[in-house]
């Protein structure tokens, strides 16, 4: 054997260990590896679970979920937190039922709803990132606030008639796409969609590049020019935007709205960051990682269902995943330092 080929051999053998080493550090890697397990498990556990009727629901709920994850990534990856983005998605839908319920075009109440959501975004990210309140405290006290301006605006009522545009509304919340012959709910295709350019911002453009500057060390961005204060009130806008999205699809979902709209959910969704790589010390955290933290999430949830377990044990499960996977984070950034 010359020595060419036994150096190219040797080479190529580091690759492969240096690329095997790397997957296998990877969180991602092992909570993707434990939402297959748990669907192969499952489908050999039940009859009921792998049926077109269980996926497509399983599917259409962990995008509702996704979708907001895939925003608070990007406010965990500054070293921030958003605990309103459950009130956020019921400002939404309660911003569309009002307007479509007055007989107003679906057209009006789109726009409106997000318009709303932003401002729930805008009014966090500049206390935040302007008058330096600390996230926990803004965004907990915005989680009260906008909860009851939902309140008020159905006067705690529930809403269920829309108006002349209702079909439509149903149709884009509760309805398919046929791809290859399989039904793929609509709002798993809206977290694709938001998911593939979320992941694209934050590998290529320079808003992405800013948010884990400001995750790592915010006093070393300001000093290499970053505009932290713009890009922190971007990431509460984008996160809002993304719970915004939520509300208007749950509400053609769900076919009612009620001010019990999205309670809780920010738990969920800081659960399936956190379960995807995401560190709420900031710096770290990928959009493909919230979207299977949701997935396991919601597989468990419907495990759960299916093997006549109380649901009363979700919180159970949820939670020490999520000290499963800071522990496993710490455990990394432990071996990183020494």
């Amino acid at each position: 054997m010359s020595a060419d080929t036994s150096l190219q051999k040797a080479i190529d053998q580091q690759t492969h260990t240096t690329f095997g080493s790397w997957l296998v550090s990877r969180q991602i890697f092992w909570v993707l590896l434990a939402a297959v397990l748990s669907v192969i498990a499952m489908s050999m556990l039940t009859s009921t679970f792998a049926t077109p009727n269980n996926l497509f629901n399983v599917t259409r709920n962990f995008a509702f979920v996704a979708i907001v994850a895939i925003g608070m990534t990007a406010v965990i990856i500054t070293g921030g937190i958003d605990l309103s983005v459950g009130s956020t998605v019921l400002i939404s839908a309660m911003t569309t039922t009002v307007i479509m319920h007055a007989g107003l075009p679906i057209a009006l109440a789109f726009p409106a709803a997000m318009a709303a959501s932003l401002l729930v975004g805008a009014i966090n990210g500049t206390l935040i990132a302007i008058a330096g309140m600390p996230s926990f405290v803004v965004t907990l006290g915005m989680m009260s606030i906008a909860r009851s301006i939902g309140m008020v605006m159905s006067n705690n009522a529930l809403i269920y008639e829309f108006g002349p545009d209702q079909a439509i509304l149903f149709a884009i919340g509760g309805g398919s796409a046929n791809l290859f012959g399989l039904p793929i709910p609509n709002p798993v295709l809206v977290m694709v969609g938001l998911g593939l350019v979320t992941a694209f911002a934050l590998r290529w453009t320079r808003w992405g590049r800013y948010l884990y500057a400001i995750g790592g060390n915010e006093r070393a961005a300001i000093l290499t020019g970053v505009p932290v204060k713009a890009v922190k009130v971007s990431v509460y806008m984008f996160v809002s935007f993304c719970a915004g999205i939520t509300g208007f699809l749950e509400a053609g979902w769900l076919g009612s709205v009620t001010t019990g709209l999205g309670t809780g959910m920010e738990l969920t969704v800081i659960a399936a960051t956190v379960i995807g790589g995401a560190n709420l010390a900031g710096g770290s955290g990928t959009a493909v990682g919230a979207v299977v933290g949701a997935a396991l999430i919601e597989i468990i949830r419907n495990s759960l269902t299916l093997l006549g377990i109380s649901t009363f044990w979700q919180g159970t499960f949820v939670g020490s995943f999520i000290v499963l996977a800071v522990a496993f984070d710490h455990l990394r950034n432990k071996d990183i330092g020494e």
